[in-house]
């Protein structure tokens, strides 16, 4: 039984190509986690404003909606020198931050910032496309999960060691760090050893090339109630996150507490990163994700009772259910779209899940002005519970289809 599990998660670490895709993940994951917090800080620091240093997160998001226009461009040639030109790009405009010295100069940052997050949306389409190339699709599971556990591990580390080395040296000191660490994952991206064939010349006009991966979304009986609902569970994460600060106050803490059961949150995604995949081959992608979200939705409902043992119980299992609707939508789009499509359908992906978020989270701090943090608390386990059971009711007809479909036929 031990060998069934662990030996798919061990072809993974194995692999050669496998394991520079993870090493490139931490390295530029790390630096990407710390510019997060530093740029607010260096914001603050300058004007001291909470709204001016909160646009530096908006900056970096706000290119995500432009995802399905972003994603052609991984579709336009080969993925593995675009990926090292998408690190390379922001190693290099992150340097002209060191000329950021006063308030008048935030334009500057500002801009750098939502290059940054273009820049990253054209890097994850050309990674994903790329990835599905060099990994058999029944171990996409298995890498998927290691690829969160990665990311989670550098959200848990990242932010203090940026903030320590802004502390010290200031902003440019983090923009240094991180400028360093898309060239060493440029350098690590160089080193695979993917062979890719040069893409067919575009055909048809360029608003239906970009509407490609939509209408490929849509129409797929598998990837469409995927997305679907991780679009309303990331709604739903982003009003749930809004409420933490209300959380801690309901437990009697003051607001530092929130740095606890973020760890503790990122504790549990770290786990469900290495079990996802045999999770994913037992129970199948739309299970396994409705499981996640049934999760999510007991732990979010159960945030209303202010008791800290239930807050921190409550944090782990939000980290471990959430990331599986988002893992299983990932590993079905690479195993169910084809390779010519996989840039653009992975970046209307992840602007159909991820954008809700970020609405989430805007509506959730003027929500919890408004109306009971519990009320709304409960609320949201109710809708992530109904979207749970509508996802676990679809049809898996088609997903069964999964390991001999479109990924198996992809040019690549």
């Amino acid at each position: 039984m031990t060998t069934k599990t662990t030996w798919p998660l061990m072809r993974v670490l194995g692999d050669r190509d496998a394991g520079l895709y993870l090493c490139g993940v931490v390295v530029s994951g790390f630096g990407t986690s710390a510019l997060w917090l530093a740029s607010g800080v260096w914001v603050k620091d300058l004007t001291g404003s909470d709204g001016l240093a909160a646009l530096c997160m908006l900056a970096m998001w706000l290119p995500t909606l432009a995802g399905p226009l972003l994603g052609t461009l991984a579709d336009r040639g080969r993925r593995r020198p675009l990926l090292i030109g998408a690190n390379l790009l922001p190693a290099a405009l992150l340097l002209t931050l060191l000329g950021v010295g006063t308030q008048a100069d935030l334009w500057l940052l500002y801009a750098v910032l939502f290059v940054y997050g273009a820049t990253g949306v054209v890097h994850d389409a050309a990674e994903s496309a790329l990835v599905a190339t060099a990994i058999e699709p029944s171990l996409l599971g298995d890498f998927n999960g290691l690829r969160m556990t990665a990311n989670e591990a550098m959200k848990l580390l990242a932010p203090l060691a940026g903030a320590g080395l802004s502390a010290a040296y200031g902003g440019a000191g983090v923009a240094l760090l991180d400028a360093a660490t898309f060239v060493l994952a440029a350098g690590l991206y160089a080193m695979l050893r993917v062979r890719e064939s040069r893409p067919a010349r575009p055909t048809g006009s360029g608003r239906r090339r970009t509407m490609a991966g939509a209408r490929h979304l849509w129409a797929h009986p598998v990837l469409r109630p995927l997305v679907l609902a991780g679009g309303v569970t990331m709604l739903c994460a982003g009003l749930n996150g809004a409420m933490v600060y209300a959380v801690v106050d309901d437990l009697g803490h003051s607001p530092t507490y929130t740095g606890v059961l973020y760890a503790v949150q990122g504790a549990g995604s770290l786990v469900v990163g290495l079990l996802c995949g045999p999770g994913l081959r037992r129970l199948g992608t739309r299970r396994f994700a409705a499981s996640g979200v049934a999760l999510l939705a007991l732990a979010t409902a159960l945030r209303a009772v202010p008791w800290d043992p239930v807050a921190l119980v409550c944090c782990a299992a939000i980290g471990t259910g959430l990331p599986a609707v988002l893992i299983a939508a990932l590993t079905s789009v690479q195993r169910e779209t084809p390779g010519a499509l996989l840039g653009r359908v992975t970046a209307t992906a992840h602007t159909l899940v991820y954008a809700p978020n970020v609405v989430g989270l805007a509506a959730g701090a003027a929500l919890v002005e408004l109306v009971s943090h519990r009320l709304v608390l409960v609320a949201l386990g109710v809708a992530l519970l109904v979207t749970a059971v509508a996802l676990g009711q679809s049809p898996a007809r088609a997903e069964r289809t999964a390991p001999r479909s479109s990924s198996d036929a992809s040019p690549a």
